[in-house]
């Protein structure tokens, strides 16, 4: 070969390189991110080794359980997450944009009642490497012997997911803190708190909080809610918090529970509803001294709480067109009884309802 022709191929071959380059350093990235919790306990798993199968790419998650990969090509991952304690998970992920997994949930190896949650795993894990393995199978179906989508859990254990404006009573030294963004999850029992400059995040325990006032980001109202540590139901002590509706003679509280619903799909004749569900439900108490009791259901039951003006509240009833079922109602109720008082101002003036 002559120089010529030598140098020829040569500036061909860097003019081809450096086009190359050029294009891989302009290929679209993408973030994969997401955050671990224990599915029992809902707790934070912090330091769980988080990687793509067959990749270098890999971080722990922090304190809150946070995880965040980043400057990853579009093409489909196996994500696999490890903690000491747990059990191993699997998920496949086709990654074309920044992805947020939200809440990936762990299981305690050996944790009791959770042998359809650890067969859940199991079923992740072959689903997964059957999808990497067997690039032509996509998805689920029973007929041909491929593993269905494995099943996820659906909702959220939050009174509201959103970040409120808050200022929290402390008990102790009735300490009053302000400034902080908060949310708080009715199983665990905790807030989470995020502090106003640089947006870390820390955890709370509900039993340090004597009460909490944060303003609605939506409805722009605020709402006042009450540690139930301070109050009894049936003559024991309540773990929680209630939030207060209407103050007054007769306050109305309100206490959200969340429910897990589990699957009932039946993988032969795909039908049912696939994904365990966590569902929040709302109950209504009026306080007496200081005793919760429930709103009674029966109309009878109802009006005798208001004892010597129980007719009247029936006639404002009735000539209002109101349902002592309606949370809507309800409110208006409680709110029409206590004006009846000296001194009665309204803490809030319209009912925000999540579910």
């Amino acid at each position: 070969m002559s120089i010529t022709q030598l140098l020829k191929t040569n500036f061909l071959f860097t003019v081809l390189f450096l086009l190359f380059t050029t294009f891989m350093a302009e290929a679209q990235t993408y973030s994969l991110k997401g955050r671990i919790l224990d599915v029992d306990s809902k707790d934070f798993i912090r330091g769980a080794t988080v990687t793509l199968r067959g990749t270098a790419a890999g971080v722990k998650s922090n304190p809150a359980g946070y995880f965040e990969l980043e400057d990853l090509i579009a093409d489909r991952y196996v994500l696999t997450i490890r903690a000491e304690g747990y059990n191993f998970y699997e998920q496949v992920v086709n990654l074309d944009e920044d992805l947020d997994l939200e809440e990936v949930y762990l299981i305690k190896i050996g944790a009791e009642g959770t042998g359809a949650a650890i067969q859940k795993t199991i079923r992740t894990n072959s689903a997964a490497r059957l999808l990497m393995e067997r690039p032509n199978f996509i998805g689920g179906n029973m007929v041909y012997g491929i593993p269905p989508e494995p099943k996820k859990l659906v909702g959220d254990a939050y009174i509201d997911k959103k970040w409120n404006n808050a200022t929290i009573l402390l008990y102790r030294d009735q300490e009053l803190l302000e400034g902080f963004r908060a949310r708080y999850n009715v199983i665990s029992n905790m807030f989470e708190l995020m502090e106003p400059e640089n947006n870390l995040v820390s955890i709370m325990p509900g039993l340090r909080i004597q009460n909490i006032v944060w303003l609605d980001s939506t409805y722009k109202v605020p709402r006042y809610f009450v540690n139930g540590m301070d109050f009894k139901e049936d003559g024991a002590p309540i773990s929680g918090f209630f939030e207060v509706l209407v103050d007054g003679e007769l306050p109305l509280m309100r206490r959200t529970k969340v429910i897990l619903k589990e699957s009932n799909y039946n993988q032969a004749l795909m039908v049912g509803e696939r994904n365990d569900q966590l569902l929040k439900r709302n109950v209504y108490y009026y306080l007496k001294e200081k005793d919760v009791i429930e709103v009674p259901k029966k109309r009878k039951k109802f009006y005798e709480l208001f004892g010597e003006d129980a007719e009247m509240m029936e006639e404002f009833v009735n000539n209002n067109s109101l349902s002592h079922r309606e949370p809507n109602d309800l409110f208006e109720i409680f709110t029409f009884y206590n004006s009846q008082f000296p001194g009665f101002v309204p803490i809030i003036t319209q009912l925000v309802d999540e579910n």
